[in-house]
Parts: C-alpha cells; sequence; structure tokens
C-alpha cells in the first residue's frame, strides 16, 4: 500500500521528480453537482494545486482550500493572484487526517485525494465538517485492473487503496443525517499532455438533514 504522507505528495506535485506540475481545469462534477446551491462557505479538502477551489472562489464562495503539500499551495497560490475577480481564498497547510478545524462549512468537497487513512475513513472525517443543511461532494477515482496501470495525472501509478466504489461510499452515509443525491461512476477523457487519457470516476454528492 502507498503512504500517502507529506513526503509522497511533494514528491508528487514537486515538478522536478513528477514530469511537472499539472495546473488542470477544474473537473466538470464541480460546476454540475453544485449548480443548485447557493454560494456561501466551502472547504476544499486536499486542494492539490487549487483548480476546485479556484472555481469556488469564482462562484461567490467563501474558500478554504487545505493541502499537505506546501509545493502544491504554492502552485495553487500563484494561479489564484493570476486569477481575475474571484473571492479570497484561505490555503491552509495542513494534514487533513490530523488537522482539527473548529468550525464547519456549508459545502465540502474532495477531489482524488489519497490520504494515509485510507479512503472510506477519510471521507467520514471530512463529513463531520459539513454543517447541518450542508453538501458534501466526493470525487474519486474508481480503479480496476486495467485502469490501474494508467497513470495519475501525468504522475504516478494508481495506488490499489486509492479507490472506494459508489456502494463502499454510499454507505457511510445510511443514516437519517444524511440524504444521497448523487451516486454514479462516469468515464471521461482528458487530454494533461495532449493524448487522450481515459479517467474512471466516481462521484457521490450528500446533504446533511440535521
Amino acid at each position: 500500500m502507498a503512504e500517502f504522507d507529506k513526503t509522497y505528495w511533494e514528491h508528487h506535485w514537486n515538478p522536478t521528480t513528477s514530469n511537472g506540475v499539472r495546473e488542470l481545469p477544474a473537473h466538470p462534477y464541480l460546476a454540475t453537482e453544485t449548480a443548485h446551491l447557493r454560494p456561501g462557505t466551502a472547504l476544499d479538502a486536499g486542494c492539490g494545486t487549487g483548480a476546485e477551489a479556484i472555481w469556488l472562489a469564482a462562484q461567490g464562495w467563501q474558500v478554504t482550500a487545505v493541502d499537505i503539500s506546501p509545493t502544491a499551495l504554492t502552485t495553487a497560490q500563484a494561479r489564484a493572484a493570476a486569477t481575475d475577480a474571484i473571492t479570497p481564498i484561505d490555503w491552509v497547510e495542513a494534514d487533513l487526517v490530523r488537522w482539527e478545524p473548529e468550525r464547519t462549512w456549508d459545502l465540502v468537497v474532495t477531489s482524488y485525494a489519497h490520504p494515509d487513512i485510507g479512503q472510506l475513513p477519510f471521507y467520514q472525517r471530512i463529513a463531520s465538517w459539513v454543517t447541518p443543511g450542508g453538501t458534501l461532494l466526493i470525487v474519486g477515482h474508481l480503479h480496476d485492473h486495467q485502469h490501474s496501470g494508467n497513470q495519475h495525472d501525468g504522475h504516478h501509478r494508481h495506488p490499489e487503496n486509492a479507490s472506494a466504489t459508489v456502494e463502499a461510499i454510499t454507505s457511510l452515509f445510511d443514516s437519517p443525517c444524511w440524504l444521497i443525491d448523487t451516486a454514479h461512476e462516469q468515464t471521461r477523457t482528458v487530454h494533461p499532455d495532449g493524448a487522450p487519457m481515459q479517467l474512471h470516476d466516481v462521484i457521490v454528492r450528500v446533504h446533511r438533514t440535521t
């Protein structure tokens, strides 16, 4: 199993060790799954180089963007500084597995984040940071045998422990406290180096009732 610690992510985002930092746009699910929401406070849990955080800020969300990698955050802050008309973003360097925020958010999003405690415990953890009436959006890699050999954003192979199925994720929210709004799998094609690459995604959106 991969150890998704700070050293791993620093290597992942370091342009001298990972074929360059990919500055991909925000994934399309963010727009489609939040279109009905009124902008409020948002947490991007595992923000990487900031694509989703910047998109949310451009829609008027008050964003807290957290990542374990200072290299990723430096790139994210530079991207944000070069973007016009966005709400200021609060960038936080922290290990989300051990971070203890003393607040909650109207929207918590996580996109392809891989913690060292495993996907499902991580999703349970960040779900506790959703305010009552708020929304949690999870976008993750769905790996099969063939896909596990592909490259993640052009950098690394997908580790086996970096995946969770729709069924496994939705089982976390089998409670009167949560309602499941979206739960599906999708395949899309991206072009990180000009050549097409397929991503197999799992998308789950839930909202907290109490």
